[in-house]
């Protein structure tokens, strides 16, 4: 119980908080959701993922590791979805926003401090959620600009658009500059730390106001996607990622930190995603939600499970 509260007012609610504030505003002085996507997309991303990159201690067999159950694991989550998809029979857009909302998880603003809290700081499990962190900000701005645009855009669009994100160049250059041991000046260290702090609190209000502009219809099979891809995402991931771990032998505190990493909620990218090519924009943000809302039983259920 102690475990849930502490969760729940340490990181749950004052999530919330800031997309009430978001949600009111839009509500009262109709702020452009657009131009908070943008900010989003293609300033704060980039220089979040670059300042935990360069920053973060990591070894090469970690990030080796980390990386193979990454891909093993979407996979697995790909497949999944595919098989929902077809069941369902989903056309047009909602196929690529529903396996958006499962695959892309929250592994900023909420997977960092749940890790920080679950594993008491601890170096290592940190180091998991920093390389985890990276690929959950690559894929979107490749598969998952693909994935929004394939059913209505030529490929060589989607392929110029996607050169166009910035975190593609961050993601490269952060670890270059380790591996070369190039120190940051102050004048580059400082503006890259303002955009840290200030990623978390924009990107929630972006929910906030996109929530805000939201009709808010449940229609039957638009209420029963939102559940499939919230189970998908709570329920479904850390259990493929436990799945994962016994198939490639991972123990100990690294196979612990890579399940809690999967139980997070719905990334917000898959939302700023949705928004900025107009895709199923609606579905996106209440997979953000919902999700958001309800792994508050699931990510504690999932750490009690994990007895950390």
């Amino acid at each position: 119980m102690a475990l849930f509260l502490n969760i729940l007012l340490n990181n749950v609610i004052p999530l919330f908080l800031v997309i009430a504030v978001g949600f009111i505003v839009r509500r009262t002085r109709g702020l452009d959701v657009k131009t908070l996507s943008n900010i989003n997309f293609y300033i704060l991303s980039p220089a979040v993922v670059f300042n935990l990159l360069y920053t973060t201690d990591i070894t090469m067999s970690l990030f080796g590791q980390v990386i193979a159950f990454f891909f093993i694991f979407m996979l697995l989550q790909y497949v999944v979805c595919s098989v929902v998809i077809k069941i369902r029979k989903l056309e047009g857009g909602m196929p690529a926003a529903l396996r958006n909302s499962v695959l892309f998880a929250n592994s900023a603003n909420y997977g960092l401090p749940i890790n920080q809290l679950a594993f008491s700081g601890n170096p290592l499990t940190l180091g998991v959620q920093v390389i985890i962190l990276m690929l959950q900000s690559f894929i979107p701005n490749t598969y998952g600009i693909y994935s929004v645009n394939a059913h209505r855009a030529k490929l060589k669009d989607i392929w110029r658009t996607i050169a166009g994100q910035p975190v593609i160049y961050a993601i490269p250059a952060a670890l270059l500059l380790r591996f070369l041991e190039v120190p940051l000046p102050n004048s580059i260290q400082t503006p890259l730390n303002y955009l840290y702090t200030a990623f978390i609190g924009m990107a929630l209000l972006t929910l906030g106001v996109q929530l805000g502009a939201m009709k808010w219809t449940f229609a039957k099979k638009g209420s029963t996607n939102v559940a499939i891809s919230v189970f998908l995402r709570l329920i479904a991931g850390p259990l493929l990622a436990a799945l994962t771990v016994w198939m490639m032998g991972i123990e100990g505190l690294v196979a612990k930190a890579l399940i809690v990493s999967s139980a997070v909620p719905t990334s917000l990218s898959s939302m700023i995603l949705a928004v900025q090519f107009d895709n199923e924009p609606e579905f996106s943000s209440q997979t953000v939600f919902f999700s958001t809302l309800l792994s508050t039983l699931t990510v504690t259920g999932t750490i009690a499970v994990l007895q950390i």
